[in-house]
């Protein structure tokens, strides 16, 4: 089964990061976001990639034509024009990369993969968001219930703590951030049929998040996976540094990969 990984946005609240690099190069621990969440699939046994670029997607093919380069050591014989590469095994992935365009939306960039992944169920997430999802288990759930998109849905940590109070004003307890108070949410990690791509009529303009999945939820084909491990999406700055700390501490919770 294919992996799809939507990989064009502008990521604009991450600021200065996403000026000089799209979105999914953003580095965690030195290695871009993209590769963490291609290792999760590929720890699975999940390695055929098909990636949808947009902004800056000429750095995610320089990434992957030179991966080598990136990965290990090399020896550059100038007088000879040779370069060798010590050190270069890698994993066994093999990688897609879509020009999408630069403004189309996500429904769009996912209707550009369709001669690409034939008539078989695939996987679709984001280029922003690592888990320690059960992909094999989410998979197995698809399949059982036969929808048309099953969906991880997770609960993310609040933003903020929260207080309670008595019903004079005084604060009675105080909670650091309390998972769940905000509902469930899409967490991305979706299995799709290819019936999907009925759904997506407006083209280049069409965000999958709106029509798509609300019509697909209304014709009663749209399956809920809940994750209750862990979860985190790459959304601002503040988000990037947090999964560093994570990683750089060796609590890295979506690392399941030896």
């Amino acid at each position: 089964m294919k992996i799809v990984i939507l990989a064009g946005g502008l990521g604009t609240r991450l600021g200065e990061e996403t000026d000089m690099r799209p979105k999914p190069m953003v580095e965690i621990g030195g290695k871009p976001i993209l590769w963490h969440i291609m290792k999760g699939y590929s720890c699975f046994g999940f390695n055929e990639f098909v990636i949808l670029l947009g902004y800056k997607g000429y750095m995610i093919k320089e990434y992957f034509a030179n991966y080598f380069l990136h990965q290990g050591d090399i020896t550059i014989d100038l007088a000879d024009n040779q370069v060798e590469v010590h050190r270069n095994k890698s994993e066994p992935w093999k990688i897609t990369l879509l020009e999408t365009g630069l403004h189309t939306q996500t429904g769009g960039r996912l209707l550009a993969a369709r001669d690409y992944l034939g008539e078989e169920d695939f996987m679709l997430t984001y280029g922003d968001g690592v888990s320690n999802v059960d992909i094999t288990a989410l998979v197995a759930h698809h399949q059982a219930h036969k929808a048309l998109v099953t969906m991880t849905t997770v609960q993310p940590e609040a933003r903020f703590g929260m207080v309670n109070t008595d019903e004079h004003g005084y604060i009675t307890e105080f909670r650091e951030k309390p998972s769940g108070d905000l509902g469930w949410i899409n967490g991305g990690f979706m299995v799709c049929q290819p019936g999907v791509f009925d759904y997506l009529k407006d083209g280049e303009s069409t965000i999958f998040e709106k029509e798509p999945l609300e019509h697909i939820a209304q014709d009663g084909a749209l399956q809920s996976w809940p994750h209750h491990g862990f979860w985190k999406c790459m959304d601002t700055l503040r988000d990037k540094i947090q999964l560093n700390q994570l990683w750089d501490s060796h609590q890295a919770a979506w690392k399941i990969w030896a």
